[in-house]
């Protein structure tokens, strides 16, 4: 009777283990989809989009989970077959650089028209 229980217990912990782990996979690619760029669709995440490059994304992003590739890893390889463009949070290199300073510059730009014309 005794082991029963120790063996129903043990049995239990590695089926809840291997749901949370489940979860965890489902959540990352969930995180993972979002951030890339359907090149179909052109304005559609591929989480979002039902187009076939989208649904071959999807399979290779689960195959990669699976394998045990973290996040980053896998935007690396996306990235080194699809280009940088891919992903929707462009990484800042000498690339993208023009990406990330132009809001900056456009801001500050502004404001000092702002501050000549109320000036």
């Amino acid at each position: 009777m005794k082991i029963l229980k120790i063996f129903i217990i043990v049995f239990l912990s590695i089926g809840f283990s291997h749901l949370k782990s489940g979860e965890k996979n489902n959540e990352l690619k969930s995180k993972i989809l979002k951030n890339i760029r359907c090149l179909i669709c052109q304005g559609q995440s591929v989480y979002d989009s039902e187009s076939e490059f989208a649904s071959s994304i999807k399979l290779i992003v689960d195959r990669k989970i699976n394998e045990g590739l973290k996040e980053d890893k896998i935007y690396q390889f996306l990235r080194e077959k699809y280009g940088d463009w891919i992903i929707y949070d462009p990484q800042f290199n000498k690339n993208t650089y023009v990406l990330w300073l132009l809001p900056l510059l456009l801001f500050l730009f502004g404001g000092a028209i702002m501050y000549k014309k109320i000036k």
